[in-house]
């Protein structure tokens, strides 16, 4: 059996009026967060391209190893 759908069918009630935001528009609040990340860790780059981790707690060392490295760079390049 298949159901048919009738569009032009006038829908009673509305529950809410929100509408989801739209993903690949960039929101104020990410870019405020993304500028407070920058002015923390100053100087962190990480090469572009896919980064494989057999598990999360590898994903986090590494992630840990790269912000000390940032750093430990940004404080020899200030003093």
């Amino acid at each position: 059996m298949q159901r048919a759908i009738n569009y032009e069918e006038h829908i009673g009630k509305t529950v809410g009026k929100r509408v989801p935001p739209d993903p690949l528009k960039i929101q104020p609040n990410e870019i405020e967060n993304s500028k407070a990340w920058r002015r923390t860790i100053p100087g962190m780059r990480v090469r572009p391209g896919v980064f494989r981790f057999r598990s999360h707690e590898e994903a986090d060392t590494w992630l840990m190893k790269k912000l000390i490295e940032a750093q430990t760079t940004n404080r020899a390049t200030r003093h």
